[in-house]
């Protein structure tokens, strides 16, 4: 059965901001681009961070990936903290606000919300849910809908229709108790990438970055954004 259907939302640091702003959290973190993976302008990227995004084209190579990897994460096991909080994505073309919903989810003990924040709301009510569990409860939360619906049509570019195929994907890295994860609401879990700690994070999410670019060297449509604590 095919679930409900989003608009995509552009990959604009401007957009997240102003689509987080309307559920009510507050602008002491921010995103911003990150033009490029060397030392020398992940340097420039205000810190702290406490989550990377990253845009890329659902290819077949990565297609392939994507199932082998789960192959081998169901055979081995993983060790994932329950304070992890992760939801499934059931929603076409939600994976932008998915990837928000992570980034955020995640790092409640450092961002703010206003004291009615329709996110916030949103976390509480969900926290203890299941990831299936939280997919249905985000196709009924009227607010969340509404929001993302009107920051779908602020990007610089026109929103395409809700049922243009949309190959383009987000996902969302954040630090959980000093471990790096890879959250994707297409995953039936989450991906435990090693450890890592507040002052290397970037880096740390940004190699992961790399291993995605690797392998689709011909693509050129990726996009990497940070959260971070001090204004670009």
């Amino acid at each position: 059965m095919e679930g409900p259907r989003w608009l995509p939302l552009e990959a604009n640091p401007e957009v997240f901001h102003q689509f987080l702003h309307c559920l009510g959290m507050k602008p002491t973190w921010q995103f911003g681009d990150v033009y490029g993976l060397d030392p020398e302008l992940l340097s420039m990227v205000p810190r702290p961070v406490c989550a990377v995004l990253l845009l890329f084209p659902l290819t077949e190579k990565y297609e392939a990936f994507k199932l082998e990897e789960e192959e081998k994460i169901k055979a081995q096991g993983q060790d994932v903290s329950p304070d992890v909080y992760f939801i499934k994505q059931t929603i076409g073309n939600a994976c932008g606000t998915i990837g928000l919903i992570h980034a955020v989810a995640n790092n409640q003990a450092h961002l703010e919300f206003e004291s009615d924040s329709a996110l916030k709301k949103f976390l509480g009510q969900t926290s203890k849910m299941s990831p299936e569990e939280k997919a249905t409860f985000l196709e009924k939360d009227e607010s969340i809908r509404v929001t993302h619906e009107s920051s779908a049509q602020e990007g610089q570019t026109e929103a395409p229709s809700i049922d243009e195929k949309v190959n383009l994907h987000f996902i969302a890295f954040v630090n959980v108790g000093g471990q790096l994860y890879e959250l994707d609401g297409r995953k039936p879990f989450p991906i435990v990438h090693g450890k890592t700690s507040e002052d290397s994070f970037l880096e740390d999410a940004t190699q992961v970055c790399k291993t995605f670019m690797a392998r689709d060297p011909q693509e050129l449509r990726f996009t990497v954004i940070a959260l971070s604590k001090d204004s670009y």
